[in-house]
């Protein structure tokens, strides 16, 4: 797409300026969480999308993490979708999440 940059290094220059413009934070991939908190600092705020609990199913996402190591990685919210809308059981789902990130 005529970058000639790495996309870690696009990444950090495209949340610089969203930092820089007054903004309170990212969406992103959980991938690079840790990247930018340490980059911007942890009050920066992180969205990460593509979060699987462990065993779910990938689906159509390919840079996925679990809550635990998304959380762990630096991101502030976690955006989990089909994982809890397509269970059997939401509730179930979604408390079993809540559990494994309150033991951490």
């Amino acid at each position: 797409i005529g970058l000639n940059v790495e996309p870690q290094e696009q990444v950090i220059r495209l949340a610089t300026l969203t930092k820089n413009s007054g903004l309170d934070g990212v969406v992103c991939s959980a991938q690079e969480s840790s990247l930018l908190k340490n980059e911007l600092g942890k009050e920066f705020k992180l969205i990460t999308p593509g979060i699987r609990p462990a065993g779910s199913d990938q689906g159509d996402q390919r840079r996925i993490m679990t809550p635990v190591d998304a959380i762990q990685a630096g991101s502030d919210y976690l955006v989990i979708g089909r994982p809890i809308t397509q269970a059997t059981d939401p509730a179930a789902v979604l408390k079993s999440i809540n559990d494994s990130l309150a033991s951490k």
